[in-house]
């Protein structure tokens, strides 16, 4: 089948399931059922274009062998969603009937394999597991590029967590790239994305990973995570100690995020500001306290605030004071 005949056939199955023949197809189904078939045929019409717009741009289709190809530079899901256990559905898909989307792939001049994957991650280890090539774009792409191409392919499912979009965010900062580009990646402004990088930076890496993607958590749920985390007197020990309960280890992911939520509920350290001090609030959020006494006045950060935004501040302490300086002076 052409790639012009398998978007006709997309449209055709979406307008299917969409339209209610009751309403004149302005209703749209309300069967979870095929809800969920819609939004799988709509993520692959979407792949179907992407990977249509990548050929027109001079990509074209290799197939591979998995282990020529090296894994992405910044993670996107939790490890756990390449084991054997969660990939069954998308093994049997794909041994039934093939790959039906490429994936995309970049050569790096002094990697030690030909080819790194850009995104396309679970279609590759399905390959591996199924012991076939690998369909893929091959493309010359800059860190930058691939990067908002790996964000671009993200937004067309919707079958990421929130959680691993915003340690997507992180890595992405961590590995250097300006909040433009990990803002285009994501498709979202920069007061989302620094509320995101913030939550990834608050809550430690180990706690997340032991949590996991925890599908069924969304933004508002996280944000109080994170707000519980930062009042919480000693929220490391609780966080483990929640997790290391057997019921909740051996549960599944949102499981484990309830029992970490609720072990951060007790023993919360009320902050109660000295007289005379301001709190620091950009965009709706409390950075720190300046406060001012006898033996002078004093900047502190919550600890939320990422240590590399700490060390800017700090590196522009000597420009702030000459501008003082020269404002006082005139």
């Amino acid at each position: 089948m052409s790639r012009k005949d398998s978007k006709g056939l997309f449209a055709n199955v979406l307008g299917q399931l969409e339209a209610s023949p009751e309403r004149g197809g302005v209703q749209r189904t309300t069967s979870p059922h095929l809800l969920k078939v819609a939004a799988g045929v709509r993520q692959i019409q979407e792949r179907s274009e992407l990977a249509e717009r990548l050929l027109k741009d001079g990509g074209q289709i290799i197939e591979i062998e998995p282990d020529d190809v090296l894994d992405s530079a910044i993670p996107d899901r939790f490890a756990s969603a390449y084991d054997a256990a969660n990939l069954t559905e998308l093994t049997q898909s794909m041994a039934a009937h093939g790959q039906s989307t490429p994936g995309l792939v970049r050569s790096v001049p002094g990697l030690a394999k030909p080819f790194q994957i850009v995104f396309g991650r679970r279609r590759l280890a399905a390959a591996k597991l199924l012991g076939i090539k690998f369909k893929a774009i091959a493309r010359e792409l800059s860190d930058e590029e691939a990067v908002v191409l790996q964000g671009e392919e993200n937004s067309n499912r919707n079958d990421l967590s929130f959680i691993e979009r915003c340690l997507f965010a992180h890595s992405q900062e961590t590995a250097g790239f300006g909040r433009d580009v990990i803002c285009k990646s994501l498709n979202t402004g920069k007061s989302h994305v620094s509320e995101m990088i913030r939550l990834a930076n608050a809550v430690p890496r180990e706690i997340l990973q032991e949590i996991g993607a925890a599908p069924d958590v969304g933004r508002r749920r996280w944000v109080e995570l994170e707000a519980r985390w930062t009042a919480h007197q000693a929220p490391l020990a609780a966080a483990k100690e929640a997790l290391s309960q057997e019921d909740i280890r051996n549960g599944d992911s949102n499981g484990r995020f309830a029992g970490v939520f609720d072990a951060l509920s007790g023993e919360v350290q009320v902050t109660v500001l000295p007289s005379g001090s301001v709190e620091l609030i950009s965009h709706g959020l409390v950075l720190g306290q300046v406060s001012h006494g006898k033996s002078g006045s004093k900047l502190a950060f919550n600890k939320s605030v990422p240590s590399g935004f700490v060390d800017f501040v700090a590196e522009q302490i000597e420009r702030l004071h000459d501008q003082f300086m020269q404002k006082d002076a005139r």
